[in-house]
């Protein structure tokens, strides 16, 4: 069977049936909660996708209130029916990218960002240097001044989300295994990812170090890549599909207790391989398998004996859920376990911790005023306890809390809650 025979491309009726309509959706939904709007809620997204599906013709309007969801999956939560609107979402996207075409410059620029970079570990090695220059230069401090002083419009905006790239790239160590650092309990596969490489290569580092403290002997597949997080939420479907091959081929010879990530993005996806290709006759039953050994790190290291050899950390922290840790792996408590293990450490809940920060992969480029509402929102949140740290447990929230500090914040330092864990590793005395 050719892979083209079992791409869908619309959402399944049977999802579309599980919808009653109550409601109970709208006070989970970032944009409803911003807007007031009926068709950029989840349930007036379910009518048009329902409308759509009973022959009514994509319009603009269709594709821009599909397009404004942050696929948060908030509304998965607070569904009563079991309503499984993230991939519901996602086929819709990818029903308008088979369907609507875009202009010719808009449609290059996708393909070759989709397509070519974020696959090929040499182009993003390529982009993190041009951004790294662009940082040293004093050019990225330059356009955020002007952003302050509204003198870039919509660039400002983005001038100011710009990362940092993060040399020497994580890149050099894929291939590699790294020993526990006292006697091994579990083998563990580590999938870096792949703009985390060279925009989070310290938290990678990191991950492996509190990894190996907790017994843990880490491979680093060779072969491994993107996972197609930001190709499902874009639509690209087959895409996402190649890639999760590529992935499930770099791990089919290694025998792991589990398969990590750090990314609550990306983790999501992993989780979901099987769904992706259970009509793959070659790859279901190994995707299959490959979803049930995997594991978010918080998850993992809440799931064991944890090492408690622990310096202090002298500090108030509170928590940001990231969505798909939260809404679509389900995993709340792990990451408020851990940060409650480390000694020092003052814990303290933000209000409405679970709704989205606004990154939610690249919407918060696409959408950035959306974007910008809801981190305004949620900074105030985060002032509104005090805290010295704000943890989340995924990289995009981490890069949209960093500008939330910058824009909204009061000195407050953005951390994953592994790097975290492991400062307290490294100043145990």
């Amino acid at each position: 069977m050719a892979a083209s025979e079992f791409v869908t491309y619309n959402p399944r009726q049977v999802d579309l049936d599980r919808c009653v309509h109550c409601g109970l959706c709208l006070n989970a939904c970032p944009t409803y909660r911003e807007l007031g709007v009926e068709m950029d809620s989840p349930r007036g997204r379910i009518f048009q996708m329902i409308q759509v599906a009973e022959g009514a013709p994509i319009t603009p309007s269709y594709v821009e209130h599909i397009g404004l969801c942050l696929a948060c999956r908030g509304c998965e939560s607070a569904c009563p029916s079991g309503v499984p609107y993230g991939r519901m979402v996602e086929a819709a996207r990818a029903e308008i990218e088979a369907t609507v075409r875009r202009g010719w410059l808009a449609e290059r620029v996708r393909r070759y960002l989709y397509g070519c970079v974020i696959p090929s570990r040499t182009l993003l090695a390529a982009a993190g240097t041009l951004l790294y220059l662009y940082e040293a230069s004093g050019l990225r401090a330059l356009a955020r001044a002007a952003s302050r002083m509204k003198l870039l419009g919509r660039l400002g905006s983005l001038a100011q989300l710009a990362p940092s790239a993060e040399p020497p790239f994580f890149f050099d160590h894929i291939g590699r295994t790294f020993p526990p650092l006292a006697e091994r309990r579990y083998r563990v596969a580590f999938l870096s990812g792949c703009v985390s490489n060279v925009l989070f290569a310290r938290l990678n580092d990191a991950t492996v170090r509190v990894l190996q403290a907790n017994g843990c002997e880490v491979a680093i597949p060779a072969g491994q890549g993107c996972c197609g997080a930001l190709h499902m939420h874009a639509g690209l479907r087959e895409d996402a599909r190649k890639l999760a091959r590529r992935n499930i081929d770099a791990l089919s010879s290694g025998e792991f207790d589990a398969i990590i990530s750090n990314a609550a993005g990306c983790g999501s996806t992993l989780k979901e391989y099987g769904e992706l290709l259970a009509e793959d006759p070659v790859y279901a039953a190994k995707a299959a398998q490959f979803a049930s050994r995997m594991k978010d790190v918080t998850e993992f290291l809440a799931g064991v004996e944890l090492n408690r050899q622990m310096g202090r950390v002298e500090a108030t922290v509170t928590y940001q859920d990231s969505c798909h840790l939260a809404h679509g792996q389900k995993v709340r408590g792990a990451p408020r376990q851990l940060l409650a293990a480390v000694p020092g450490l003052e814990f303290r809940e933000m209000p409405a911790a679970d709704i989205c920060c606004g990154s939610a992969g690249v919407y918060n480029i696409e959408h950035s005023d959306m974007s910008q509402r809801l981190l305004a929102r949620k900074m105030e949140a985060v002032n509104s306890t005090g805290a010295w740290i704000v943890a989340t447990a995924n990289p995009g929230c981490l890069l949209q809390l960093r500008a939330g500090v910058r824009l909204h914040g009061s000195g407050q330092k953005a951390m994953h809650v592994v790097e975290i864990l492991d400062l307290a590793y490294r100043s145990y005395r």
